[in-house]
């Protein structure tokens, strides 16, 4: 009975461990219908050092169908890891989805283009050099004035305009066709760390914007990408989103939140919002010398007051002593 259990418990704890990482990679939703083709978006700038991209992606709400996440630049969970990016799946008859995931290497993604280096297989956007991430600028947007770990490496762009013009959004009949290569299925089986609190907030805030869903934007979303979690929503051309609720410009303060100079409206990934910023600068001097116009004007009319109050005060203390001037007399001791 003891050799049992010793054998028994460690290998449902083996089980589970399997399990957990199998999970992290499996179908968690299927659908009838596939995705719509992906949007053709510009990116936003990198808003601050150490941030990777995470490319948009189709996600599916069961009552209002496929929603549209946002590209997006955040946090790795801890250095030296890269994300995975999720992918539709055609299988047994409906369209699946795997959830990305984060690892040492980059693992199979369907073979979706995704661009900004995720051209299908493999990344080649940028990796980690002791302990600090070095972006490769000829395929993904970085300012440079902010991010200083950069490098050019214009070999791995690709000119073949069936691959660049590829906007198919899931694996399988009538989609991208490719298979796993040795590499990602050895970068599946490693350890891996699931989406972050912040890719998790992101998703969720995007599954409750309506502008969002296909259903109402025909493949086109309000927000295609955004600078970083509660961020700036940019549209497909790079400009403010104006008609998508994500993001700090459409709340009280447009500026709040974010992470280094990311919440910035100075900083360049910001400066559609720029003009709004202009116009509340440029009427906040007029609401400040019309205040201080008022208060002079009140000011003055206190001093008229005053003023006749003592004069009237004065006119009394003549009438009562007989005025023309004359001083009181003394008291006679």
């Amino acid at each position: 009975m003891k050799l049992f259990t010793r054998i028994f418990i460690p290998l449902c704890v083996l089980l589970f461990v399997v399990t957990k990482t199998n999970a992290q990679i499996s179908v968690s939703i299927s659908v009838g219908t596939p995705p719509p083709a992906l949007p053709v978006y510009v990116q936003p700038a990198c808003p601050t050092d150490g941030y990777l991209w995470v490319p948009g992606y189709w996600a599916y709400d069961e009552d209002d169908g496929y929603y549209w996440v946002p590209g997006v630049w955040v946090a790795a969970p801890q250095p030296g890891y890269l994300w995975t990016p999720s992918y539709w799946g055609y299988e047994h008859g409906v369209y699946g989805f795997h959830a990305g995931y984060w690892g040492a290497h980059v693992g199979y993604y369907g073979g979706i283009n995704y661009g900004y280096g995720y051209g299908g297989s493999g990344f080649v956007g940028g990796g980690w050099s002791e302990g600090h991430y070095r972006y490769n600028t000829a395929v993904v947007n970085v300012n440079t004035t902010v991010v200083h770990n950069t490098y050019i490496d214009k070999t791995v762009v690709v000119n073949n305009t069936t691959v660049v013009n590829n906007r198919t959004s899931f694996n399988g009949p009538g989609g991208v066709t490719a298979q796993p290569r040795p590499e990602e299925l050895a970068a599946m089986h490693e350890q891996h760390i699931q989406a972050t609190n912040d890719q998790v907030s992101h998703q969720q805030a995007a599954s409750k914007d309506r502008s969002q869903f296909a259903s109402v934007n025909n493949g086109h979303p309000a927000a295609a990408a955004m600078n970083h979690v509660g961020g700036h929503p940019f549209n497909e051309q790079g400009h403010t989103a104006t008609g998508s609720t994500l993001g700090h410009y459409n709340r009280t303060n447009p500026t709040s939140g974010g992470a280094g100079n990311a919440g910035s409206t100075n900083h360049p990934a910001n400066n559609a919002a720029a003009p709004n910023n202009q116009q509340h600068n440029q009427a906040q001097p007029q609401q400040n010398q019309q205040q201080h116009n008022n208060n002079q004007q009140q000011q003055h009319n206190n001093n008229n007051q005053q003023q006749h109050n003592q004069g009237q005060q004065h006119g009394q203390q003549h009438q009562q002593h007989g005025g023309g001037g004359q001083r009181p007399p003394k008291e006679k001791h």
